[in-house]
C-alpha cells in the first residue's frame, strides 16, 4: 500500500474512514496509523443501525433495521486515501461496508452507486458526473451572519474572503482534486466551487471531500460553512446540481441531443424524476429551497440552457469535444451523493432500455408555461412517489429501498409543526 511509512513521513498520524448514512451525513470512524493495514484486512466495527438514523441523531427503523443487533465492517479504500490538507496530521478515506462473514452490505450506499456502474457498463455504457457544491460562509455562532457583505458574483465578496478562498483552492489542489471554477453566488455569504467530472463513485466521493476540506479550512479561519439547502428561511438556498454525460464506446451520447440514446437517457431521468426528489432533496428543508422563478429547478420539464426547468441541457462550448452534459438542478447537499448518483444511473438505464421519447423542451420559465409539471412541493409527496417506483426498488434493492423511505418518513414527521424558521435552523449547521 502507499505505505504506512510514507504517509507517516507527511505527517499522518490517524485515518478516517468515511461513509455517508441514509439520511446524508458524513459517518466516521478513525483509526491510528499504525492500525491502517488491519482496518484494510479486518475492518472496523459499525452498527448496521447508522442506516436508520435521522439527521438529528434518533433513530426509525424497518423490518429489517433498527435494532440493536448485529455489526458491519468498515473497510477503507486505499486507493482514494487522501492525505488531508485542512486537517494536518489525518488522512480520509472513504470506506465501504462488508458483513461479519465479509460479505458486502445490502444496504451499503457506495455499493449500491457501484453496483449501478456495473450495470451500466454491462449494457456498454458509461456515466461522467459532478456535483457542484454551494455553500453560505458564516461567523462563528448558532444564528447566521454572513462572513462577507459585497453583491452576488460580485469582486467585492472575493476581496473580503481572499485569504480563506485562496486556502480552499489550495487545500482541494493539494489533495487531488481538479478544481474548475470557484465564485462567490447569489445568496448571503454563498459561494460555489466545480470539480472535474468523474465516474459516478469517484465523484461522490468528491462530492464528500471537497464539503469536508471546505469545512474544516472555514474552521481554521474562525468561520462556519453551512451545506443546508435552506441556511436563512425565504432566501434563496444551497443547491447541488448534478452534472452528467453518458458514454458509449468514446462517445458522449449527449452530442446528438435530443435525439438518440441521449434522449433516451434524459427521458428516463425526466420520467423518474419525481421520484428522484426524495433522494436527492431529502429533507423538509429541501422543499423550501424549491420555489419557482429562484432557479432551482422545481418543475419536471427541460430546456436548452435553460435554468428554470428541472433539467438543463447544456451543448457546451463550441469546437470543445465532450462537452455536451445535462444538468439537474432540482437536488441540494443533504442528499447522500451515492444514492443520488447511483438512482440517476438506474433512472437513465431505464430510459435507454426503453426508448423513451423526450418531450418537447421549455423555453423561458415555465411558471409562465400552462400545465407545466410540478414536482412534488413536499417531503411526504416525494416519499410517495418513490415507494411507488417499481424500478428505483428494483435498483435499490428492499432493505435500502425501505431504509430510505423510513428515513424520508421519519424526516418529514419530525418538522411535522415546525415552521420554516425552525426548519432552517434546525438543519443549518448539521449539514
Amino acid at each position: 500500500m502507499a505505505g504506512v511509512l510514507e504517509l507517516r513521513e507527511r505527517g499522518v498520524r490517524g485515518v478516517i474512514l468515511s461513509y455517508v448514512d441514509t439520511a446524508g451525513i458524513n459517518r466516521v470512524k478513525t483509526v491510528p496509523l499504525s492500525r491502517l493495514e488491519h482496518a484494510v484486512q479486518w475492518g472496523v466495527g459499525m452498527s448496521p443501525v447508522f442506516d436508520v438514523f435521522l439527521a438529528d441523531d434518533s433513530i426509525t427503523s424497518t423490518d429489517r433495521l433498527g435494532g440493536p443487533d448485529g455489526d458491519l465492517r468498515l473497510r477503507p479504500d486505499l486507493d482514494r486515501l487522501v492525505v488531508l490538507s485542512g486537517q494536518p496530521g489525518w488522512a480520509w478515506a472513504p470506506a465501504d461496508r462488508f458483513t461479519q462473514q465479509g460479505e458486502p452490505w445490502v444496504a451499503d450506499q457506495r455499493g449500491f452507486a457501484r453496483r449501478m456502474v456495473g450495470l451500466a457498463a454491462a449494457e456498454g455504457v458509461s456515466f461522467q458526473m459532478a456535483i457542484e457544491v454551494e455553500w453560505a460562509v458564516g461567523r462563528d455562532g448558532e444564528d447566521f451572519v454572513p462572513a462577507c457583505r459585497g453583491p452576488a458574483y460580485g469582486m467585492t465578496r472575493l476581496v473580503e474572503l481572499s485569504d480563506y478562498a485562496r486556502d480552499v483552492l489550495i487545500a482541494l489542489e493539494e489533495q487531488g482534486v481538479q478544481v474548475e471554477q470557484l465564485h462567490p453566488e447569489y445568496a448571503a455569504g454563498q459561494f460555489e466551487v466545480s470539480v472535474a467530472a468523474s465516474d459516478p463513485v469517484g465523484a461522490a466521493d468528491d462530492s464528500v471531500l471537497v464539503r469536508e476540506t471546505i469545512r474544516a479550512v472555514s474552521h481554521r479561519h474562525g468561520l462556519r460553512a453551512s451545506f443546508a439547502p435552506m441556511v436563512v428561511a425565504d432566501r434563496v438556498g444551497n443547491g447541488g446540481h448534478v452534472h452528467l454525460s453518458v458514454w458509449r464506446d468514446g462517445t458522449n451520447l449527449f452530442d446528438g441531443f435530443p435525439s438518440g440514446a441521449g434522449g433516451f437517457a434524459a427521458a428516463g431521468i425526466l420520467a423518474h424524476l419525481p421520484a428522484l426528489l426524495a433522494v436527492g432533496a431529502p429533507t423538509p428543508g429541501s422543499y423550501l429551497r424549491l420555489m419557482p422563478s429562484r432557479w432551482a429547478g422545481v418543475f419536471a420539464c427541460w430546456g436548452v440552457e435553460t435554468r428554470e426547468t428541472a433539467l438543463r441541457f447544456v451543448p457546451g462550448t463550441a469546437g470543445l469535444a465532450g462537452a455536451a452534459n445535462l444538468e439537474v438542478k432540482c437536488f441540494d447537499l443533504t442528499a447522500n451523493p451515492y444514492l443520488l448518483l447511483g438512482a440517476l444511473v438506474a433512472a437513465a438505464l431505464d430510459g435507454l432500455a426503453g426508448r423513451r421519447p423526450l418531450p418537447d423542451p421549455v423555453t423561458g420559465d415555465p411558471v409562465n408555461v400552462p400545465g407545466a409539471p410540478r414536482l412534488p412541493t413536499t417531503l411526504d409527496a416525494a416519499v410517495g412517489e418513490f415507494a411507488a417506483d417499481a424500478v428505483l426498488r428494483e435498483a435499490f434493492g428492499t432493505t435500502l429501498f425501505d431504509a430510505v423511505v423510513a428515513v424520508r418518513r421519519a424526516e418529514a414527521a419530525r418538522f411535522r409543526d415546525a415552521g420554516p424558521e425552525d426548519v432552517a435552523a434546525a438543519l443549518r449547521w448539521v449539514y
